[in-house]
């Protein structure tokens, strides 16, 4: 699913993304320490995957392991 970043406290490591229909879901350092990414930006957009307790994986596409910026 793609969302887009709402907010990012660089501090805490958490935040929240607003969703293509509208949904805001919040993550914690846990989700953002999946990303191997060192800052998100308000804007910025983000693939995530959504489980029982929330955010469990986000990414941004192209970046990560066997992929490549098209």
């Amino acid at each position: 699913m793609q969302a887009t970043v709402h907010r990012f406290d660089p501090d805490t490591a958490s935040g929240s993304v607003l969703t293509d229909n509208g949904r805001e879901i919040d993550f914690g350092v846990a989700a953002f320490a999946n990303t191997s990414l060192l800052h998100l930006r308000p804007g910025q957009r983000v693939n995530i995957e959504v489980g029982a307790s929330g955010i469990s994986r986000m990414w941004i596409e192209g970046i990560g392991p066997g992929q490549r910026i098209r």
